[in-house]
């Protein structure tokens, strides 16, 4: 088939400014690195809940090339307590003000409370990761739009505790795009312009293993919400169908899903493993034909 070429996933570029600093995403895939400070996380909990080992392991993130590191206080995996925003706060409050102090790079929260969101917010994090699309907390849209932040909006349904629950779909991406459009509008109606939004279709967030896998399929049908798209494959569920091994056994299963992240066009990708994660990305990118 001379003169043919693949087609990947289309991937337009999009503005975003991080603490005052216009980047721009899409020309290359970007790695946030994943920092549980949680005692019960479904792959590393209790590896970094003290302090000083967050702050180290997130230092590592940086220094392995992830672009933001993502820090967390509440354990989101099936069957997790719930924690109350006081004790979330006392988790990830120290740990983001001594990265920020440190100065190695972006910082995002993860979390769906308002009240930990500004406090993390005023401790040095750039942007706000909110698993619940602004639908757990009424308040956390505004939060967003007083700060002027970008906010990573993911899919789910139910409450806290509903999440991982049996899911149901007629159409598993055509329900996921409309209910991140509708968490879009949510973040409209609190003043949180649109452009600055990036979506995230929730992989093991009310989904069985086939919804995630069909989620990964069609994820260039996000490209119709014209906005920026992280994936969190990492270490999820739904391989487990497939390769048949632990949260921590799975890298390789990771790999291959992050490649098909980047090849279908997703701007960034949510990982444990950055270093590993890395040489995927830079190889993908490479193929694409985007800055590596």
């Amino acid at each position: 088939m001379t003169g043919s070429h693949a087609t990947w996933g289309e991937r337009k570029k999009y503005p975003l400014t991080l603490r005052g600093e216009r980047l721009v995403l899409g020309e290359r895939t970007w790695v946030m690195g994943v920092l549980n400070v949680t005692p019960d996380s479904f792959s590393d909990g209790g590896r970094f809940d003290a302090p000083g080992g967050a702050v180290a392991h997130g230092l590592a993130l940086f220094e392995a090339g992830a672009d933001i590191v993502d820090v967390g206080g509440e354990s989101t995996r099936p069957n997790a307590a719930a924690v109350d925003a006081a004790e979330e706060r006392r988790r990830v409050v120290p740990v983001i003000e001594a990265l920020r102090r440190a100065g190695r790079g972006r910082l995002s929260i993860d979390t769906s409370k308002s009240e930990v969101a500004q406090a993390a917010l005023d401790a040095g994090a750039d942007l706000v990761n909110d698993v619940s699309g602004f639908s757990f907390d009424p308040e956390m849209a505004r939060v967003v739009a007083r700060a002027g932040v970008p906010a990573v909006l993911m899919h789910l349904r139910g409450g806290f505790g509903q999440v991982h629950r049996e899911p149901r779909y007629e159409d598993v991406m055509g329900e996921v795009a409309a209910e991140l459009e509708q968490a879009i509008r949510r973040g409209e109606e609190a003043g949180v312009a649109r452009d600055r939004v990036i979506v995230d279709p929730g992989i093991g967030f009310s989904k069985a293993a086939e919804h995630s896998l069909e989620t990964l399929r069609r994820l260039p049908e996000l490209a119709r919400l014209d906005r920026p798209v992280l994936v969190g494959p990492s270490r999820k569920s739904f391989m487990a169908k497939i390769v048949n091994r632990p949260p921590d056994a799975r890298l390789m299963g990771t790999a291959g899903a992050v490649a098909a992240c980047v090849m279908a066009g997703a701007h960034l990708v949510r990982v444990h493993d950055v270093s590993e994660m890395m040489d995927v990305v830079r190889v993908c990118d490479a193929i694409r034909g985007s800055a590596c």
